[in-house]
């Protein structure tokens, strides 16, 4: 699979990596052994980018994905992140920065790891000011804990605000066909501080596979919370998607593959961490990354599957809701 530089500073990856988060928790019942071997089947595929959290499953994801790379040797990168904690209370956010060695030493324990590739902030704590939690991971980098740093779901005055303590190789985001605010603010924003671009959910929390409908989409509570997934606006997803799936079919690809391919086609400084369990989805999303799509194919997505036909706004822990204006 070819290679892309995250950022100016970060590291050279996959051009699609593999989002860990759905081997542990969000959609449906798990199995570790398939779990694993879903993995295996991405290191095969010529994937190197591992996304996880300390958040998922409570640290299961960060166990299952050291049982799974067990073996594999150095040419992999990990990212983790840190800052959202689970409790009998429920869900919160921490970036205090007298935790966070803490939780990099945890994460490092349950990874079986010396040094973490990719350390993110995974939502900026509002009673924290952002330069005073990234001013504490920078010693984790100095302390040879942390090869490079990044942050999930930063607004552009945060990222400049990070960026201006220490360099920060990528910020993770929702960006897909489905969900093209980032467009406006924190894609230009990135790019002019040299930081790579991860899409998460770049598969549409799983719209863009063309593989659900009305009636298959509520079995994730990633979805059914989601006003993208309810009513009318489910409906007209629904009817893009199809139009996605027949210009897809035209040019011997999926509607998973063409909505990663588009992604990938946004600039050489995006990196998608499409998810999935099934070892063939993740052989066929890896896959993507050899799509090339011409200028003239983009601009008839464009028309066909037109910015303007998705509908709802989304629900993001930690980020405020953004509504289509």
């Amino acid at each position: 699979m070819q290679q892309r530089e995250l950022g100016a500073t970060g590291p050279a990856v996959s051009a699609v990596g593999l989002g860990c988060m759905g081997f542990s928790q969000g959609y449906g019942q798990v199995d570790d052994d398939e779990s694993v071997a879903a993995i295996h089947a991405a290191i095969d595929s010529g994937t190197t980018l591992f996304d996880t959290a300390m958040s998922y499953g409570s640290g299961h994801n960060e166990r299952l994905l050291a049982r799974a790379l067990r073996g594999v040797g150095e040419n992999v990168t990990v990212a983790t992140k840190f800052g959202i904690v689970r409790t009998a209370d429920g869900v919160g956010l921490d970036g205090d920065p007298a935790r966070v060695r803490e939780y990099c030493d945890a994460s490092l324990a349950r990874l079986e790891r010396d040094v973490i590739d990719l350390y993110y902030l995974h939502r900026v704590d509002p009673r924290v000011p952002v330069a005073e939690t990234v001013g504490a991971m920078a010693e984790l980098v100095t302390a040879g804990k942390v090869r490079h740093l990044g942050i999930s779901e930063a607004t552009p005055d945060q990222l400049a605000r990070a960026a201006a303590v220490h360099p920060i190789a990528a910020v993770q985001f929702e960006w897909s066909l489905l969900w093209r605010e980032p467009e406006r603010d924190v894609v230009p924003a990135a790019r002019e501080l040299g930081i790579g671009l991860v899409p998460y959910s770049p598969l549409g929390r799983g719209l863009l596979t063309a593989t659900l409908d009305a009636n298959s989409v509520g079995a994730s509570a990633f979805r059914r919370d989601d006003p993208r997934f309810q009513g009318d606006s489910l409906a007209d997803n629904l009817s893009q998607v199809a139009a996605l799936r027949d210009v897809a079919a035209g040019l011997g690809l999926t509607a998973g593959q063409l909505a990663l391919a588009w992604l990938l086609a946004r600039g050489p400084d995006v990196v998608p961490i499409p998810g999935s369990r099934r070892a063939a989805r993740i052989a066929e999303n890896a896959a993507a990354a050899a799509v090339e799509l011409s200028a003239e194919q983009l601009d008839e997505l464009e028309r066909i599957v037109p910015i303007e036909g998705w509908a709802g706004d989304r629900r993001s822990f930690g980020a405020p809701s953004t509504t289509r204006s």
